[in-house]
């Protein structure tokens, strides 16, 4: 069994760490709040993870249940209306899509 302080400053090391990568976006989050390149990502970036979600979702249900075509398509299409509706909240959106997905999956 390893020393008591040995462990004790290994997870002493590990905290300092963790705590100095998760606080490090704070650290800079000022000086990026004036970015045009941050602003650009944070307008695109959930329309880009939806687009990939549903390439995805497509590729993996449409190879495994070539018949789930429509139930897919129809998901991607609550999924991007609830998303232009619902303000761009991309995790109602996308619960919203999935929930389309699996009722559809389950019940017909």
């Amino acid at each position: 069994m390893p020393d008591p302080q040995y462990i004790a400053a290994a997870l002493a090391i590990a905290f300092a760490i963790t705590f100095a990568l998760r606080a490090a976006p704070f650290a800079v989050l000022g000086a990026l709040r004036s970015s045009k390149l941050v602003s650009a990502m944070a307008l695109w970036m959930p329309a880009g993870l939806l687009a990939i979600l549903a390439a995805s979702t497509f590729r993996n249900t449409v190879q495994a249940d070539p018949s789930s075509f429509l139930k897919a398509a129809l998901s991607v299409a609550v999924t991007s209306a609830a998303h232009l509706a619902f303000g761009r909240r991309t995790l109602l959106s996308v619960g919203l899509g999935t929930l389309c997905f699996a009722a559809l999956t389950n019940l017909l």
